[in-house]
Parts: C-alpha cells; structure tokens; sequence
C-alpha cells in the first residue's frame, strides 16, 4: 500500500494530473489513498503564486465532496473479496438505486437518521471533514477570490448533500466549521482597514506609475471581507432554508441560533447596507419558509421579531440612504413576516408588531419632516408603511385588535392645532339656537347664522397643521384607511367608527390650507363612502338583534352631525377668489359637493338610520341654513355671487323638499322616514316663508330697478316646490292647523297639501308682485288651496 501512495504522490505532484485524476479517476482510486488526493488538492489551493491554480484546486475540492456524498455514501464495496477496497459505482448500480429508494422512504417519514445505514460511514466522515477543514481554513485566506470561492463550495456541499449526513456529523459541522466561519467573517469586516487600495502597477505614463482601476466597492480589505460576509450569511440562510426543522432537533442548536441572532444584529447595526440585508434575508428566509408549514416554533418567531425591533429602536442612532433601505427591508420583512405567520401571533404580539411599525415612522417622520417640501413625494421609508399597512390587519382571531389597528393609522393623519381643540365633548350654541357637538379630539367650530352664511368664519379654518406627517402622505393614506376600516368586523368597526370620521374630517378642513389639493377631495370621497356602507347595512340588518350598543350609535352620529356642519357650511358653495383654480377644478369641486348633498339627503337621512331625533334635527338644519345663503344677502349685492354658489343653496333647498315629500315613497315609509319628514317641513315652510315675505320687502325697495336673478330664481323654485310637494298623513300632524281648519279639510281630497295654508297670507301678499311669473304661479297655490278646501263644490243660491 505505501507504494500506491508513492505512486499517487507523484502522479499528483503536476497540477494538470491532478485534475484529470480529480474530475474522471476518483472512482478508480484506492478508497486508502483518497484522503491523499485531498491533502494534495489543498495544498494548490493554499499556494499563493498564482490565483487561478488556487481556483482550480477548490473546484476540484467541490468535485471531491460531490464524488464523496455521492458515491462513497452507497458503500465502499470489497472487490471480488480481495480486501482492495475500491468504490466499484457501475457494478453496484442496481444496490444504489435500492438504497436510494430505501432512504428517501425513511426520509420522508423521519426527517434525518442519526446514523447512515451504510458500510464505511467512518471513512466517509473522515474524507468529508478533511475537505470541510480545508475549505473553513481557505474561508480566512488573504486573497479574497479564494476565500469566497472556498465560503461557496463549503456551504453548497452541505446545501446539496446535507440530507445525507447524520446527527453527529451536523452537529461536528455547525460547530467547527459553519459558526466558526460566521464568526471570522463577520469579526474581519468589523476590524479590517478601511484604507483604500491601489491597484496592481501596470506601468507609467509621463513618469507617473499607471494603476490597475478597483471597483470603488472593492477597493478596501473591509468591503472585500463585507463581500464574504455576505457570502456566509447567504449560505446559512440557505442552510436554515432547507434543514431547519431538522437542526432545530440537535443539541444546543438554540444557543447556535442566538449566536446567529447576535452577528445578525451586529451586522444590520454596523455593517454595510449589503451586509444587513444579506442579515435580514438569513432570518427572514426562515421565517418565510418554515410558518405557513408550522415548523417555526413560536420562541423562534419571537426571538426574530425581538431582533428587529431592536435594531429600528437603535437605528435613530445613525442615518443616510443605507440606512432607509435597510429599515425599508426590515418593514417589509415585518410585513411579510405577519402574513405567513399570523396564525401564532396573539393580542401581546400582534400590539408588539404594530408599536415596532410606529417606532420606525415616528424616527422617520421625526428626521425626514422636510422630505415633501423638498423633494415633492413621500419619504421611501413611509411609502413602505403605507405598502404593509394592508398586510398588517388582524387575522380573524385577532378581531378585537381592529379599533388598535385603525387607531394607530389614525395617528399618520395631519393634525389639528390644540387651541381649536375642546377638551370636552359640551355642545354650543349658535345665534340660530342650534346646537353644535364636538368632541375631546375634533376641531370645535362656531357656526355662522342664516344672516351671515356667506361670510367667512375664522374659527371655520382647520388651524395650524402640524409638519408631520404631511399631505402627501395623508393622499395616500386615506383611502387605505377607509379600505381597511370597511374591512373590519361590525363591533369593532362601530368602535372606532367615530374616530374614523374625525379623522376624516381632520383631512376634508384642509380645504381652507390647500383647496387646489387632493388630500380634502379623497377624505371626503371615503367620508361618503363609510357612510353609505354604515347605512346599507344597518337597513338590511334592520329587525335583527342588535349586537352594537346605542350609546355607541349615538356618539357615532353626534360626529357624523360635526362634520357636515363644518364642511357644508363651512367650505361648501363659497365664493373663493378670482382665478384660484380652473375651471375644471371648479366644476369637479362643485360636483364633489353636489355629491355630498345626495348622500346626505337620499342615503342617508331617506334611509332606515338609527340616529337620535336630536341629530335628525341638526343634520335638517345644516341643509336649511346652506340654503339661506341666497336670500340672507342684501339684494345689492346678490348678483356679486357666483352663480356655482346659487346653484348649491338651491340644491340645499331642494333636498328638503325631498325629505318633506312622500311622492313615491309609501312602500319605503318608515319610522326614521317619518320623523325625518315631519322635522323637514317645519324647516323647509319656515324658510320658504322667510324667503316670500323678503322677496316683498326687496321688490318694493328696488321699484323699478331690475330684481336680481339668483333671487328671483329662488322665489319660482319655491312656489313651484310647494305647488308640487305633496306630504304624507304623518307629516300633516306636525302642521301648526288651526282645528277649524283641519276639520274643514276635504276628507275625499287625494291631494294632500294642507302644507299651504301656512304660506296663505304670503300667497295673498304676492298677488301684486310686478314679476309675472311668481303671479302666476300664485294663482296655481290659491286653487290647490281652494281646492283642500273643496271650495269648488259649492253652489250659490241663485
């Protein structure tokens, strides 16, 4: 024997005889002399005259470990029964194939064997060691090209055949040679200089040495053992990727993984941007891979999710472009993290995760509050919340964390000034004796009387808004907000339902700061949007048991009653400044408003709506006093009005002619429907009076002046609203009807308009009017009265 080992000694001495050996005569060597071809191979590796024969030598190493896991794993077979020890693969192909089935069976069912059935296990193990050894001591080589190309074989050869090792042989393997190599790897990077490097001298050129260019990346001893690093952390990544229920078995693997967790802190918090990600890919691969299988235990996931709430907690200590990327990766982990393994978070958990998200923006808000000034769009590391927002809702069992959710969402909104914030939800009154509601955290407004509608109000503006977050942000995040609060259960959404819509309302008084803005536009489109489902909803569950409080219900309304005093009387069908926006801008304004008054008056107040008759009351007043704003003004300067104004207190006045009418609603009549109507006509036949009689009292002080015609436009619409409105039986018993004239009442008369002998002595009063229409159209109300009266029935005696 210790001549074949002379033999192979020299046979290996010539580096090209090496490699026809290693790659095509492995399987014809003595199984005593392979660990001969081993040492040889090393040693070209180790050499340092030339780099390409140390890259040869490691291919061959690969080669070795590949012929090894292999081949010698099916049994180093005696030859004939002579002792010779030869691996014979051809003549034994048939007893592989048989093992191979064999052992994918016992695969299957039992993960890894503690010990291979085979023949020679020892020998294999000494053979794969010696090359593992090598290719560790080549992981510390000076020439980066060997030392990376030595990281790759190592953890590619246990990534391919670790499946085929032991118990004993992972457990020799994590703890000499890949922790070991994490170890060096990452105290290298740490230390190593940062002085930049020349490259070879390749000559001179005007008496100045002419260098070799180095990638500005590569051009330290410290970025180069970075690239390592990475290197390493991706090879265990791939390692905890394919083995980890598996290793997870063997002894003191959980003090190993807090190892790992230590060098992956260190390296997110120190190291270069591709060393912490190529570190938050090593956890986040094995989150991802093992929680939706189950086998992530729930110590695991939460020593994961420890490690980055640490590192966003301390990453306020440093800052840069590298940094955001990595935070980004981190929430994007998170997020991703959350998705696989929602089903082993609970209520602790799950408010952990949200607070280490807020952590991470508020640092972000906090250094970036000029971003959007600046640059004109949302900082990266906040357009990254805003993408895992949706992710992060709570699973279904986690449904009593929805109001948390929302609420921490809430907080990216803008904020309102605290001097126009009330401390307590007290109500106040207008000169007009109605009562406005705030709230501990809504802006609290005054609102403006019928004689002043067109007047702007200070105490209407939505204050100072606090520089974080910003409107871009908030465009952006709303219509996330209302997506995720729509999606949340009905318990849980009617608790925090209020907070929603002052949220909301937060962002539509924008409008005073940023008319020409989206963010005002989009909170109102989602306020509508809320809105419509809340009473869609609660009409088809109408009947049913309720499983939402009153009280709730209650203040929910108080809120909703808020925002439409602000916004419609506030910032709806105003004059604003000449050439302020286009005219596009103007009519998509005017259409959102218009928008808001159909959803008011036909959704939700002609729907089966569970809001208090005080409420009822408030919602009626805000449209009467939006369409006083015409008749309020003196008639001097009503035409100074634009006509978009007009238009927007006659649509006001005409949604309380809809609420007033039963035409074509006696199937759809309902309680709420009643109450709704009998509280309109007060309103409407108290307004529509006021305007009449003020329309004399202008016709007579302009005389022969022309009349202005937004208000004589007015006058018609409301003659002829009342000559069509026809009430129901309910409404009638609110009228202020004098007895004698109920009972005079034409029982037989189908026309139901006893709504007009409250306006009689105007009626009488506008028979003289110089315009011929509104004359006309007088003529038509007395005969409809005449006609409730049945006066056409009686005969006189001749």
């Amino acid at each position: 024997m210790d001549s074949k080992l002379l033999m192979y000694k020299i046979l290996l001495a010539d580096l090209e005889s090496l490699r026809v050996i290693m790659n095509d005569g492995l399987s014809s060597i003595p199984a005593d002399c392979l660990h001969v071809c081993i040492d040889v191979t090393g040693a070209y590796s180790a050499q340092n005259t030339e780099l390409n024969i140390s890259l040869t030598a490691v291919g061959l190493l690969w080669t070795t470990t590949d012929f090894i896991a292999k081949g010698l794993l099916y049994g180093l077979k005696e030859e004939n029964g002579t002792g010779s020890g030869i691996l014979d693969v051809q003549s034994t192909s048939k007893q592989m194939e048989d093992v191979n089935r064999e052992e994918e069976a016992a695969n299957s069912m039992n993960g890894f064997s503690d010990q291979a059935p085979l023949i020679n296990v020892v020998d294999r193990d000494k053979l794969l060691f010696s090359v593992f050894s090598l290719l560790q001591k080549l992981g510390a080589d000076g020439r980066p090209e060997v030392r990376n190309s030595a990281v790759r074989t190592l953890f590619q050869t246990l990534g391919s055949h670790g499946h085929k090792l032991s118990k004993s042989m992972w457990e020799d393997c994590l703890w000499n040679y890949v922790f070991p190599t994490l170890e060096r790897a990452s105290h290298m990077a740490a230390t190593s200089s940062k002085d930049e490097w020349q490259g070879k001298e390749l000559g001179t050129r005007g008496g100045k040495a002419v260098h070799m260019l180095i990638h500005h990346s590569r051009n330290t001893a410290q970025k180069q053992w970075d690239e390592t690093l990475v290197l390493v952390m991706g090879g265990i990544a791939r390692l905890l990727r394919s083995f980890f229920p598996f290793l997870r078995s063997l002894r003191n693997f959980w003090s190993g993984w807090e190892s790992l967790l230590l060098s992956v802190k260190s390296s997110i918090l120190h190291g270069s941007k591709e060393v912490s990600l190529a570190a938050i890919n090593c956890l986040q691969s094995t989150v991802i891979s093992h929680s939706p299988k189950g086998n992530l235990p729930m110590d695991y996931l939460k020593s994961v999710l420890e490690v980055y709430e640490l590192v966003l907690q301390s990453s306020k200590n440093y800052g840069g472009n590298a940094a955001s990327k990595v935070k980004q990766e981190i929430l994007h982990g998170l997020g991703e993290l959350y998705v696989q393994a929602q089903g082993m978070f609970d209520n602790g958990m799950y408010t952990r995760l949200l607070v280490v998200v807020h952590t991470a923006f508020k640092q972000d808000s906090t250094t970036n509050n000029n971003f959007e000034a600046e640059f004109g769009h949302v900082p990266p590391l906040q357009r990254t919340v805003l993408e895992i927002l949706p992710l992060l809702h709570p699973a279904g069992h986690l449904s009593s964390m929805w109001s948390l959710f929302l609420g921490e969402i809430l907080q990216y909104l803008p904020i309102s000034d605290s001097s126009l914030q009330s401390a307590e939800d007290k109500p106040e009154k207008t000169s007009t004796g109605h009562h406005v509601h705030g709230s501990n955290k809504m802006i609290k407004h005054q609102m403006p009387d019928s004689s002043s509608a067109n007047t702007e109000d200070p105490s209407l503006s939505s204050g100072t808004m606090a520089s974080i977050p910003g409107y871009l942000l908030a465009e952006k995040l709303v219509p996330v907000l209302v997506d995720l609060f729509l999606q949340a259960p009905a318990l849980e959404k009617c608790t925090i339902f209020p907070e929603i819509v002052r949220g909301l309302a937060r962002c539509m008084t924008t409008r005073r700061d940023s008319p020409e803005g989206s963010l005002w536009r989009l909170a109102v489109e989602g306020f509508n949007r809320v809105l419509v489902d809340d009473t869609s909803k609660l009409t088809a569950t109408r009947g049913s048991d309720q499983i939402i409080g009153k009280p709730s219900r209650i203040r929910l309304w108080k809120e909703v009653a808020d925002v439409y005093e602000i916004f419609l009387l506030g910032y709806c069908g105003r004059a604003l400044p000449p050439n302020s926006l286009s005219t596009s801008t103007l009519a998509a304004d005017e259409s959102l408003e218009m928008n808001v008054l159909d959803i008011l008056g036909d959704k939700i107040l002609k729907s089966q709506i569970d809001a208090p008759p005080d409420i009822l009351q408030r919602l009626v007043s805000t449209l009467d006093r939006c369409a006083s704003r015409t008749c309020s003004l003196p008639v001097e300067t009503v035409e100074l009005m634009p006509s978009h104004c007009s238009r927007f207190s006659l649509a006001c006045l005409q949604k309380l002619f809809l609420l007033s009418s039963c035409n074509d609603e006696i199937c759809g009549w309902n309680l709420a429907r009643s109450e709704v109507s009998k509280i309109s006509i007060m309103i409407l036949l108290t307004r529509c009076d006021y305007i009449l009689k003020k329309f004399l009292i202008d016709e007579n002080e302009l005389g022969d002046r022309r009349f202005p015609a937004a208000r004589l436009d007015e006058v018609i619409f409301v003659l002829e609203g009342l000559a069509r409105l026809v009430v129901h039986s309910d409404t009638v018993s609110v009228l202020p009807l004098h007895p004698y004239l109920k009972g005079g009442l034409a029982k037989e008369n189908g026309d139901k308009r006893p709504h007009l002998f409250i306006l009689f002595q105007s009626f009488c009063e506008l028979v003289i009017s110089r315009e011929r229409k509104v004359r006309e159209l007088v003529q038509v109300l007395l005969k409809f009265i005449s006609t409730e009266l049945a006066l056409e029935k009686i005969k006189l005696a001749s």
